[in-house]
């Protein structure tokens, strides 16, 4: 495993998460370990931000920035050479609280954290909280659901019908 200590930068978060071009929101790691991840983010304040809506980021938003930490935070406790999950279903957020309306007003950057509450082989909860300068943004927790296989047309119903 990798110094849990050890940034890194967009270029390594380019190549390890989904999430490209502007919609890859994240700047830096700042530190993990095997339970947690630290992130910063300033594309909040960009104003071609994908996310932002009627000239502003609404504070909901900061919920994928998250939800990106922890992506990031999969790719970074992937085994070297090992088969990294197909892909990574946001299942439920739960006990979210907003504690500003935008993001997009905040002068300082982003800090964004998960902390993994509970794993398995496919699914993971994690406690993430947005800050900026001390200040709270937002905080909540995210169930992710992994290695799911995206539906495809030919998929049937619970009574065995073709969708």
């Amino acid at each position: 495993m990798l110094n849990p200590q050890q940034q890194r930068d967009k270029s390594w978060i380019v190549e390890h998460i989904p999430h490209q071009g502007t919609m890859c929101l994240l700047d830096s790691v700042e530190s993990w370990d095997t339970d947690f991840i630290q992130c910063r983010a300033s594309s909040h304040r960009d104003s071609d931000n994908p996310l932002r809506a009627f000239q502003q980021l609404s504070t909901a938003c900061g919920i994928e920035y998250a939800a990106q930490a922890m992506a990031i935070h999969g790719a970074l406790l992937a085994p070297v050479g090992s088969e990294r999950p197909k892909s990574g279903y946001l299942v439920s957020i739960r006990s979210t609280k907003l504690h500003v309306v935008r993001l997009d007003d905040i002068d300082a950057d982003l800090e964004i954290e998960a902390t993994c509450l509970a794993r398995t082989n496919n699914d993971v909860l994690y406690q993430f909280k947005v800050s900026a300068t001390g200040q709270l943004l937002l905080d909540g927790r995210a169930a992710v659901v992994l290695n799911v296989e995206a539906p495809s047309l030919s998929s049937t119903n619970a009574s065995g019908d073709n969708l």
